[in-house]
């Protein structure tokens, strides 16, 4: 439809307390090809009309009974209905002050009675035409909108896709290092729910909760790096072996690099700081209380408990009263106490996650 035709079919509101005026307006434009006319005598009905239909002009006198023009503008103003609403005002008042309020109440122009046929038919066809072009505009930014909404759905499904495949990659690198000394590695996921959990607890964000529950799963990838003769020696380590064991905190944050992305720097400081102690007496770096991530303060207390409860080849597994016994004893020396605490109230949950990852036993041939 071409824009002429188009403004010869929009809808066209007549506002006139004197039918007579609301006759001659219809009959003039009916002649010049419009098809699309309301007129109505009560200046009560617009506001109302407006809400049920969109109108694309509004030919509106100002003296009228009940509500006058400025009225009749401020309720289709107050009512929202005057979403560029062209308003032509049709009035025998000239003065100034009349012209300068319904211009300021939203009129798109102003013709005074008695008004010439011609010169009010142009009128009306511009204030349509600007009306059409407006419209066509408002379609466009709709169709812009709406492909930029779902340019950015699928880009966001496409982010949420590599950061599920990041957190799926990490949890495979974890589970990968952690099968060199337990071959079920089940205790990096018991272990990295269990910092899920206590994050959770904490009050952490969600983004925090799900990128610590991915991170846990690294802190002992440097263990890749430590020889099978003291990784897998049974017994206590002598002091040259307990240094290169330490090492696999170096080794893990060298082999993670310098990420640029949040899971990757969380993974990269859970490597190098669950080992710290909260008085300052671990490795490697000796930090001290709240200079240790509070990733790594996490991790530290789940990895500690999940190691207790586990056989290991020095070691049967405690229970989990003596696990978390040693947790309380070692709180404010070892542990963030706050963190204890808040380990002890998600017990009930950590219990669960123990049922569900078990170790389980070899299968025949494995151990060849």
């Amino acid at each position: 439809m071409s824009i002429e035709e188009r403004i010869l079919a929009s809808s066209i509101l007549i506002v006139d307390d004197t039918a007579d005026n609301v006759d001659l307006l219809t009959m003039m434009l009916e002649a010049s090809g419009y098809t699309n006319l309301k007129g109505v005598t009560d200046s009560r009905e617009v506001n109302e009309l407006c809400k049920r239909h969109s109108y694309d002009l509004i030919l509106l006198d100002i003296r009228m009974p009940h509500l006058n023009g400025f009225q009749v503008m401020e309720q289709l103003r107050d009512s929202g209905s005057m979403d560029y609403l062209p308003i032509l005002v049709l009035t025998a008042q000239n003065d100034i002050e009349t012209r300068t309020r319904a211009l300021e109440l939203g009129a798109k122009d102003f013709v005074t009675k008695p008004f010439d046929r011609t010169e009010i038919q142009l009128r009306i066809h511009n204030i349509l035409e600007v009306r059409q072009l407006y419209e066509e505009k408002q379609q466009h930014n709709r169709l812009l909108q709406s492909i930029v909404d779902e340019r950015t759905q699928e880009l966001q499904q496409k982010n949420d896709e590599l950061q599920s495949s990041r957190h799926n990659i990490i949890q495979c690198l974890g589970r990968a290092g952690e099968y060199r000394d337990n071959e079920t590695g089940m205790h990096v996921i018991r272990m990295a729910s269990y910092a899920r959990l206590l994050a959770d607890a904490l009050g952490k964000d969600k983004a925090f909760v799900k990128d610590i529950w991915s991170a846990a799963t690294m802190h002992d990838i440097g263990k890749i790096g430590i020889p099978d003769h003291v990784l897998l020696k049974p017994g206590k380590f002598e002091p040259d072996e307990w240094k290169i064991m330490q090492r696999h905190t170096l080794i893990g944050a060298e082999i993670l690099g310098e990420a640029s992305s949040d899971i990757m720097r969380m993974a990269r400081s859970v490597v190098l700081t669950h080992h710290e102690r909260w008085d300052g007496t671990g490795y490697p770096n000796g930090l001290k209380g709240e200079e240790i991530p509070i990733e790594g303060r996490i991790v530290a207390v789940c990895d500690v408990f999940d190691a207790l409860t586990s056989d290991r080849p020095y070691k049967k597994a405690w229970s989990v009263q003596e696990a978390v016994d040693y947790l309380n004893d070692n709180s404010g020396t070892a542990f963030d106490p706050e963190l204890v605490f808040n380990f002890m109230q998600i017990l009930p949950m950590i219990h669960e996650v123990m049922e569900a990852f078990p170790d389980r036993q070899a299968e025949p041939g494995m151990e060849a």
